[in-house]
């Protein structure tokens, strides 16, 4: 581990010294990756250097452990910087934890009603604005793509997309199955129903990063319904795209401009089949593998909220809080925290 932390060193100092050479400057998009690389890792060089410092601490306190005089300060000393490197170790193993290349992309959201008639379309509502109120807590911006509602306010699907640094690294543990236990405002009798609705977050990816040939989509355009005026219902802005050798279809029509909608469209195609390769890729995986807390796959039942009890239970690690009413309104944080926890804790299993 130390060997490559002292590779990764080395690589933070070339690239202080090309930043700080003015001709680096005269390539404005080379002084972009430098920055960015830069930034990715200042976290890991800042704590290895801290690491070197304990470890030059805890060496100098050995020293002067035959020295009567100073012994016991020497040892209190030694134990102390011998804590830090436990520390500090601990913190290295989890920096150095491969990096998922995704973590800096925006998402596309998308759920769907399931199992509960309008109730599920409603929860289905309720889960939109959830994560809506998260993004505005982190001042990230949403936009939807597409949208189909029904007419007491449900959602029978809805597509949007989440734009702001963190987005995929925070949202990525939510795909799956939501199931919301509670008392229908159409239930007369007060019985508990139980509903779900599907969610599924995919990286934004682009047509370039994903093996897309164009000609392997077929464009439809048809009249936009909802809000923006008269524009929308008059002009066949909204888009359809049908890949082919997949069946997969995508619509888009929230956008003023076809151009801005088919746009759109091909981005959340090229997610969608990024999704599906990687969800083949990982059911070769081991069960085991995929039982784990970053598999993503839509079929899990990975969150229950109980509103009778006032609670939300996450599934897969176990965890139960009890403020429902803080958590649908975006305090998302302390799932979220949870789940990066106990997926990095996995990662490290898997490396010992």
């Amino acid at each position: 581990m130390l060997d490559k932390l002292a590779a990764v060193e080395a690589r933070y100092s070339q690239i202080e010294a090309r930043l700080a050479a003015p001709e680096t400057y005269d390539d404005p998009a080379q002084v972009a990756r430098l920055n960015k690389e830069q930034n990715e890792l200042s976290p890991v060089v800042e704590t290895y250097r801290a690491y070197l410092r304990a470890r030059e601490r805890e060496q100098e306190a050995g020293a002067l452990l035959s020295d009567p005089e100073l012994r016991e300060l020497a040892q209190e000393e030694q134990q102390q910087a011998r804590q830090e490197l436990e520390r500090l170790e601990r913190e290295l193993q989890v920096l150095l934890l491969p990096r998922d290349p995704n973590d800096g992309k925006n998402v596309i959201v998308e759920i769907r009603a399931g199992v509960g008639g309008e109730e599920a379309a409603l929860f289905a509502h309720s889960l939109h604005r959830m994560y809506s109120m998260y993004a505005e807590s982190r001042r990230w911006k949403t936009e939807v793509a597409s949208l189909n509602m029904t007419e007491l306010g449900g959602v029978k699907e809805i597509s949007f997309t989440i734009e702001g640094d963190g987005a995929w690294s925070r949202m990525k543990f939510e795909s799956g199955v939501h199931r919301v236990q509670r008392v229908p405002e159409t239930e007369s009798g007060g019985r508990i129903h139980t509903s779900t609705a599907t969610v599924a977050v995919l990286p934004e990816m682009e047509e370039v990063e994903v093996d897309l040939d164009p000609a392997d989509v077929e464009m439809q355009v048809f009249r936009a319904s909802g809000a923006g005026g008269q524009h929308v219902n008059k002009t066949s802005s909204a888009v359809r795209l049908i890949h082919r050798p997949t069946g997969m279809v995508v619509e888009c029509q929230q956008e003023r401009s076809q151009f801005q909608n088919r746009d759109r469209a091909m981005r959340i195609l090229a997610s969608r089949l990024y999704e599906a390769e990687q969800e083949k890729r990982s059911s070769e995986f081991t069960a085991e593998r995929r039982s784990q807390v970053g598999t993503g796959m839509r079929n899990e039942r990975i969150r229950t909220y109980n509103f009778p009890q006032g609670r939300v239970t996450d599934h897969r690690i176990g965890l139960t809080l009890y403020k429902i009413e803080s958590v649908m309104d975006g305090d998302l944080d302390e799932l979220m925290d949870a789940l990066a926890a106990a997926d990095q804790a996995e990662r490290l299993r898997q490396t010992q």
